[in-house]
Order: C-alpha cells, then structure tokens, then sequence
C-alpha cells in the first residue's frame, strides 16, 4: 500500500489524481490533501478519501474546514499557511507527494518532497523553470524518484531508455510536440489584433486563460523546453518542437540509430498521472481507448517563428547564467495578464518577454532568496514595460 500525498488536490491535476487513485483503492492510500482556498470541495474530499491530514493556504478556510470535518466525525487534522505545505510533502508517512500547487506558492514544498527522497509527481511548472538547478540538486541530494506529469514530459521519459546513464549517449534529440493553438494558421501580422477571447478560444480543449494565452503564443512550449533541458539532462540544441495539431502524439524520441519512439493517446491527464503513481509498472487510468482508424491522419510542421517568436526566448534563457528562466516566466506571467486585461496587444507579450530577458537575463541567482528576489524585479521591469507601450 502506497501513500500519496496530493499537494493542489482541489485544481484540475488534483481531481483526476483521486480519479485515477479511486481505481486503484487496494494499492494507495491518500494520506494529505491541500488546497488554497476551496474549502467545500477540500471538505467533500476529506470525507471521501479520509486523509490523516489536509492543509490549506488560507488560515480562516483551514479553521471553518477544521470545524466542519469535526461535525461529520472526520478525524482528519487540519493545517494552514505555507509552512503546512512543506510539511506535509515532507512527512515520513508519505511514499509520494503529487506537487501540483500552481505557480512560484508551489516551489517550496516540491522542493521539500525532493529533499525529503520521496517520489515526486512533479505538475508544478515553476520547480523547474524558476529554479531548475536547484530543484534538481535536491532531487539528487534526496536520493528522489522524479516523474514529470506534463503529457508531453511524461511521454519523453516513456520513450526513454529505462536506463538514465544511457539517455546522453543513445539518443540523438528529443522532440516536444505542441498543437499550435487558435492562431496556427494566421498570418503573422493579423496577430497584433487578436483578442482575448480569441486567443483563449483553443480548438482541441477548454483550458484556463492564462495557460491558454500561453498556447496561444507558444510560449508554454518555450518553457516545456527549459522543463526537457532540466528533467532529461539534454542541452538546449538536442531539444526540438513539432506541431502536431491533433494531440494524438505526445512527444517523441529520435535514437543515434535513426528510430524514432513515441508516445501516443487521447489527450487525457489521467495517462501520465497513473503512469507517475504505478511506475514501472502500468495501471488503468479512466482514459479512453486510442482509435487510430477513428482519427484517420496524424499532421505536423515545423513551427512558425514568426508567428511563435516567444519560442526562440527559451533558447536564449538557457544560454544565459541561472535565473534567466525565472526571468522570462515572470516576465510572461505579467504580460500575459496585462494581454487579458486589455492592456496590452497579443504581439506585445513578445516585446515584453524579450526586452525583460535582455535586461535582466544576465543577473545571476543560486538560491531560493536571490530567486524570489530576481523574480520580483522581472515582475516590476515588466509591468513598467506595458506601462510604456500603453502610452
């Protein structure tokens, strides 16, 4: 019996991980639960899966979730703050911790899971981007099973040799696909017009809006790239990007030899979250069956520079000294809400992304502090940067 610790159990990777774990009762059980702020779907979980313990971010929500678990009978032991998270993701009970608390708020505790040698589902974007190297430190100084759950992170450790030590010299190039979003086929210049609504309009699947925006522009394949050169020990060079506009392959691997492994599937997060809880083996995750027949052809081009600049930024971020990642997604988390604020024109997430990285790509970070500190110097030079466009 493993126990699982689910850090972002109320967002859209935490639901489907009780999904996929409520198949598979006999084998794991749910030992914590956090969340930030829903507290009445915390509670309709704590009383499901009945974990020892669950924390939330909000001190108020954790206390009212604390009395109401108490008057259904639940046991379960309610904590707060960001200090619980780190907690519970360190806990000894606890075999493997699902770090999927969005954003920088995330980075913490999935370093503590890390440090602590557990096996890490790693769905938090930021461990890596943010902080790469030292994610990766932790990782080895834990002694931490490491599994990506990004479909297509999870598809290049798929199409991997099993052996880790093999994976530099067996393979010629890693290849990350993307759909190419709503604006696949734009001209170029129609972009600048584009509009929210627009860009959040993808043709394959509701996502949230800023995520959406980030398909949009590719730039949350820029930061896939950084995640690869990290997770896999590629350099930038040996690490491409396909458009595959049906999301049928995930990503891909091409050996010295010439062959090319891939991993294939419907869309479907389930997939790579029941591959990070049974690895090695394989478990059934809910999703359903692969129809080739049905889809009947698999397309791909190579992507638009043009169309997708913001791309070519996470080459230029991984040539420049640690914190230069953290940069550019600050950089880009700011402009992105500035684009869906009405503030700021689609191609204008691009000249802010750039001119931030160019500023502030240089400045050097090798610490949690210094990290933080950097990041929130990008967020100021970026958001006065949409200042100046605006005028």
């Amino acid at each position: 019996m493993k126990r699982v610790t689910i850090l972002g159990s109320t967002g859209s990777i935490g639901r489907s991980t009780l999904e996929v774990l409520q198949l598979h009762a006999g084998a794991f059980e749910v030992f914590a639960l956090a969340a930030g702020r829903n507290e009445q779907l915390l509670l309709e979980q704590c009383l499901r899966f009945a974990p020892s313990l669950a924390a939330m971010q909000d001190p108020q929500a954790a206390e009212r979730l604390q009395h109401a678990l108490r008057r259904h009978g639940s046991r379960t032991e309610v904590l707060s703050g960001a200090a619980a998270m780190v907690q519970l993701a360190q806990a000894p009970q606890t075999d493997m911790v699902m770090a999927a608390i969005v954003g920088a708020a995330g980075l913490e505790s999935a370093l503590a899971a890390a440090r602590a040698g557990k096996r890490v589902l790693l769905a938090n974007k930021e461990s890596l981007v943010v902080a790469g190297e030292l994610f990766m430190q932790a990782v080895r100084a834990g002694g931490a099973e490491l599994l990506p759950i990004d479909s297509e992170h999870s598809a290049i450790l798929q199409s991997l040799p099993e052996q880790p030590e093999r994976w530099a010299q067996d393979v010629r190039e890693i290849t990350l696909t993307a759909s190419g979003g709503p604006f696949r086929s734009l001209p170029p210049e129609a972009l600048h017009a584009m509009t929210p609504e627009q860009a959040c309009a993808h043709p394959n699947w509701s996502m949230g809006r800023k995520i959406s925006v980030d398909s949009a522009t590719m730039m949350n394949k820029a930061l896939e790239v950084v995640e690869a050169h990290y997770l896999f020990g590629m350099p930038p060079e040996r690490i491409g990007v396909l458009v595959h506009p049906q999301s049928i392959v995930h990503s891909m691997v091409t050996y010295h030899d010439g062959s090319v492994v891939a991993q294939l599937g419907v869309p479907d997060m389930r997939t790579p979250i029941a591959y990070g809880l049974a690895w090695p083996r394989r478990v059934a995750s809910g999703s359903s069956w692969l129809d080739l027949a049905r889809v009947g052809r698999l397309d791909f081009e190579a992507p638009d520079l043009r169309r997708f600049p913001g791309l070519q930024l996470a080459y230029a971020a991984l040539g420049m000294p640690a914190g230069a990642c953290a940069v550019l997604n600050a950089a880009n988390e700011v402009a992105v809400q500035s684009f869906l604020d009405g503030e700021l024109g689609f191609t204008d997430i691009h000249r802010v992304n750039e001119h931030v990285l160019e500023h502030l790509g240089t400045q050097r970070a090798q610490d949690l502090p210094t990290l933080f500190d950097l990041d929130a110097r990008a967020r100021a030079h970026a958001a006065e940067q949409v200042r100046r466009l605006r005028q």
